[in-house]
């Protein structure tokens, strides 16, 4: 049986054997993508006609962006005869000692002006389309600030200092690094994770052993480190588009490990990096060979009635809707559902939805149609952008002018590590999920019948992270408006990732944690956090004691794996073989 046809009756957006006319589009449409890096022109090409028609016929608009220029102008004219800037929004790029001083203070302060006047000329516009005025204004900051001051040698003081102090050999180390980063982004070096961090050495330790594995998952159990542990085990389900050892990194920071070291069985799901024979694999693949399989597996081994299941970002989503699945099919082995940083509701996902568009997908489908996937360096360009300043021109200046490079940790090492992403999974996601919102509307089908997280009955444990270009918290806060269960809330300082790997002990950290009962009145995210005090410290253990509060009397020890042969026999050590898949 087709896998799509048990997931939706639609059929997938692009024909499997397209005409030779269609198939001319295609490939013209695949180059396009190539060269712009996956963004499809259309999308702003859009944004910018609704702008410049609604600009145009805008007069009062117009003579407010001249009258403020001639303001500014005048300002930094006069600051410029002082031979001193004036007080400026902050910004890191220009906190140095050296961009105090004249003139470098005035090309900062005026870069800084030009910024905002050209965040006014592109916003407030009547008539413009909320998203095309988002689009607009994100595009016209990505281009002013191309043209930074600090982006170039003659004008950054920092980097003239260093080559001056240096005798210029800062950028003959700026051109060996730019030189080594080619060389393995062309894939001249086999890998991009920094040769002192190891999967299984100094990444991914947590000892374990693999006792299952399909064509899409490593199912790994992790040694218990106590005599005895809680009857309920813990299934992890990570996101596919990264290895899943985020959860796994060092010995001190480490989710899976601070688990098993409070008295539980673990699991995790480790998935396959696919390639151009998994062209075909299908949301519905990854939530029967990943979560259901993974499920089975687990009450198998450990006998429990009942299991935690934990996912993180895209693991959350595909978690929701196979434990909707479940609770609509009257399958209630979950004591518990935890989402972290994941999104079930993707009307406001964020900054990144800014690039999903009907002409966006349809981009990267006909791209995808090649090569049967998409690559990590696809992917990559879209996050990149999303924080220019952090991503690409301060690395730009700190690498290739200042010759110097970053510190390298395990968080970076594992962000160089990622999956691609087959191609009908990929485009299911991003057509039923970020264009259609299938799931919180009622269309995402699971064996032709639709799911509907409202029938989740296990409570909830859900993380949304304070700085969130992934999956923004206030649009992980909307779970409340959709299940109809106890949730637990908390929203943690840090990012997408920095904000989960949030161990105890961490310098820093805080979070603030609200449970909200069945027959709660609803409260929207900004009075559920003005009525939340913060709390100093790591979320992970008020984590574990929500989850021993709905856990039985810690009793014996499950075996590792079923038995020595048979479907669940342990098969090799953890981390085991697909996360280390190139």
């Amino acid at each position: 049986m087709d896998p799509l046809k048990t997931v939706k009756t639609a059929a997938l957006p692009v024909p499997e054997q397209p005409s030779v006319y269609a198939e001319i589009d295609r490939v013209v449409h695949a180059g396009v993508a190539r060269a712009t890096s996956g963004l499809a022109p259309s999308m702003f090409g859009e944004a910018w006609m609704d702008w410049a028609v609604h600009m145009a016929v805008s007069p009062g608009k117009q003579l407010q962006l001249m009258e403020k220029s001639l303001r500014d102008t005048q300002a930094l004219a006069a600051q410029a005869f002082r031979g001193a800037a004036g007080d400026a929004a902050p910004d890191a790029r220009f906190a140095g000692e050296g961009w105090q001083a004249y003139p470098f203070n005035i090309w900062a302060q005026s870069h800084q002006q030009a910024w905002r006047w050209w965040q006014e000329v592109v916003t407030g516009v009547h008539g413009v389309t909320p998203a095309h005025e988002k689009l607009m204004a994100f595009t016209t900051g990505l281009v002013v600030d191309a043209a930074a001051p600090s982006n170039f040698p003659a004008t950054n003081p920092e980097v003239i200092a260093a080559t001056l102090a240096e005798k210029g050999q800062n950028l003959v180390r700026g051109v060996q690094n730019l030189g080594e980063d080619i060389g393995r982004k062309s894939g001249a070096q086999a890998s991009q994770t920094p040769p002192h961090f190891a999967v299984g050495q100094t990444l991914a330790m947590t000892p374990g052993k693999v006792v299952f594995r399909n064509e899409l998952i490593e199912l790994i159990q992790y040694t218990p480190q106590s005599d005895t542990v809680r009857p309920e085990p813990i299934l992890i389900v990570p996101a596919w588009i990264m290895k899943y050892y985020i959860l796994d990194l060092s010995q001190t920071n480490s989710l899976v490990k601070y688990l098993v070291e409070q008295g539980y069985s673990v699991f995790i799901l480790s998935w396959k990096n696919p390639g151009a024979e998994d062209r075909g694999l299908g949301m519905e693949d990854y939530r029967q060979l990943g979560v259901v399989e993974a499920v089975d597996a687990v009450q198998a081994i450990t006998k429990a009635e009942k299991i935690h299941a934990v996912g993180y970002c895209l693991g959350g989503t595909l978690l929701s809707i196979a434990a909707a699945a479940m609770a609509r099919d009257g399958d209630d082995r979950l004591a518990s559902v935890s989402l972290l940083a994941a999104q079930i509701d993707f009307t406001d996902a964020g900054e990144l939805r800014l690039f999903i568009s009907e002409s966006e997908v349809t981009l990267i489908e006909d791209m995808m149609a090649q090569t049967g996937f998409l690559t990590s360096d696809q992917m990559s360009g879209a996050f990149a952008l999303l924080r220019a300043r952090d991503l690409i021109w301060a690395p730009m200046i700190r690498d290739y002018m200042l010759g110097q490079r970053g510190d390298d940790f395990d968080l970076m090492a594992w962000n160089g590590d990622a999956t691609r992403m087959p191609a009908r999974m990929h485009s299911e996601y991003l057509r039923w999920l970020y264009l259609n919102n299938d799931l919180t509307e009622g269309r995402y089908h699971v064996g032709n019948k639709a799911v509907a997280v409202s029938d989740i009955r296990a409570p909830m444990f859900v993380v949304g992270t304070e700085h969130d270009h992934v999956a923004p918290w206030r649009s992980v806060y909307k779970i409340h408006l959709f299940v109809d269960t106890e949730v637990t809330f908390v929203l943690t300082s840090g990012g997408h990732n920095a904000g989960i790997v949030s161990e105890p002990g961490h310098a820093g950290r805080h979070f603030r944690i609200a449970k909200t009962p069945l027959d709660a009145p609803f409260r929207d995210p900004d009075e559920w956090l003005a009525a939340t005090e913060p709390q100093e410290g790591s979320w992970w253990l008020a984590f574990v004691d929500w989850l021993n509060a709905r856990s039985s009397t810690p009793g014996d020890l499950p075996p590792m794996g079923g038995t020595k042969s048979g479907k669940y026999a342990a098969l090799c050590d953890a981390p085991g073989t697909y996360v280390r898949q190139a």
